[in-house]
């Protein structure tokens, strides 16, 4: 297949999974992660109507986004950040699905141009492993973390919640633990809506779940090129 019905035969698998789970797929973003691939697959998406893009490593979102230029789409950062990287990441996300401590909501915050700019949409990675080693705020510290984004880091707009299903572990039981999550951050923040969760091989677990917004990448994008 290629590009145009990939992205096809993913937005009606996307479509069949909400009438599944009782849901309206308008409800849902669509996020094509398009990390390894070159700016013209970006050009390609957008000539295809995709309004959303995500990429995982800041120098490599940086070159790409300063590539495709001024154009319609948002840009997702969803990899780990780094807070000696921050402004950088705030230069050229529009969200970003990966905060997960105090220090590096304070990096992005204070990265901010100066004067009343657009607040940077965010979301509180959460981890579903016990391996603390991975990733995300531990389920008990979500709380406390939105809490100081909503009331220290003003430049910065909390959206809600993402997270990574674990490999060792069914999709649809993490998912849920993700969702006690998000109930927990719109505890603090009503407005504080977005699930961040599914990729290829579990988006329809996480649509069951009441997941917002979809991270799939080479379901649509196909293999990606080898890289160095």
């Amino acid at each position: 297949m290629n590009l145009r019905s990939r992205l096809a035969d993913i937005d009606a698998r996307i479509s069949d999974a909400a009438r599944a789970a009782g849901r309206d797929s308008s409800e849902l973003t669509r996020i094509v992660v398009t990390k390894f691939h070159p700016v013209d697959l970006v050009e390609e998406l957008a000539a295809l109507g995709v309004t959303d893009v995500g990429e995982n490593r800041q120098q490599e979102a940086t070159a790409k986004r300063a590539a495709y230029g001024d154009g319609p789409l948002r840009w997702h950062f969803i990899g780990q950040a780094q807070t000696n990287k921050a402004r950088a990441i705030r230069a050229v996300a529009d969200v970003v699905h990966s905060v997960d401590r105090v220090r590096l909501a304070d990096a992005l915050h204070a990265a901010a141009p100066e004067g009343d700019a657009e607040p940077l949409d965010v979301l509180l990675q959460v981890n579903l492993t016990t391996d603390t080693g991975r990733g995300g705020v531990a389920p008990v510290d979500v709380e406390a973390l939105a809490q100081h984004v909503r009331a220290q880091c003003p430049s910065l707009r909390l959206r809600g919640v993402m997270g990574v299903a674990p490999l060792d572990e069914a999709p649809a039981s993490a998912f849920a633990r993700l969702a006690e999550s998000s109930a927990v951050v719109r505890g603090v923040d009503p407005d504080a809506t977005w699930i961040s969760a599914g990729m290829t091989g579990d988006f329809v677990e996480a649509i069951a779940a009441g997941a917002t917004h979809l991270r799939i990448g080479s379901a649509i994008t196909g293999p990606r090129p080898t890289h160095g």
